[in-house]
């Protein structure tokens, strides 16, 4: 009886907190929340790329799986991906993609750990530049 009454409650409350309030709470239950990496957009490091937004988006993707991320949450709609540092430390980081102009792309990188941060800032910049340097040195040797 007391179950019934618990599940009453909960389909009677439902359309008063809303869906999103229950489906944000049980995902940090399970762990796969982004809010406390939305929440720390304002202290994001930020780096300006010179690329559209797909493009940045895509390059951003590949250096996070060449550098063993574990991605656990992506969003073109937010465009944004999270991801944990590796598959054995959880700590999470979120990478927020807005285009500047057509070809250029604002990506804000937040973690709740100064380290992770750090640490995802490097290599993001290292890996998105990669191509770029290479074909600016073959443009200047020449």
């Amino acid at each position: 009886m007391k179950l019934f009454g618990l599940l009453s409650l909960v389909f009677c409350l439902w359309p008063l907190i809303g869906c999103s309030v229950i489906t944000e709470g049980a995902k940090g239950v399970l762990g796969v929340s982004t809010k406390i990496l939305e929440d720390g957009r304002k202290d994001a490091f930020r780096k300006i790329f010179d690329y559209d937004l797909s493009t940045t988006y895509g390059k951003v993707k590949e250096v996070l799986k060449i550098s063993g991320c574990y991605i656990y949450a992506k969003s073109k709609d937010k465009s944004m991906i999270a991801v944990y540092v590796s598959e054995s430390n959880t700590t999470p980081v979120g990478i927020f993609f807005t285009a500047v102009n057509r070809d250029a792309t604002l990506v804000e990188i937040s973690s709740p750990s100064p380290y992770a941060k750090e640490l995802m800032t490097k290599q993001i910049i290292k890996g998105v530049m990669k191509g770029k340097s290479d074909a600016q040195e073959k443009t200047n040797s020449k």
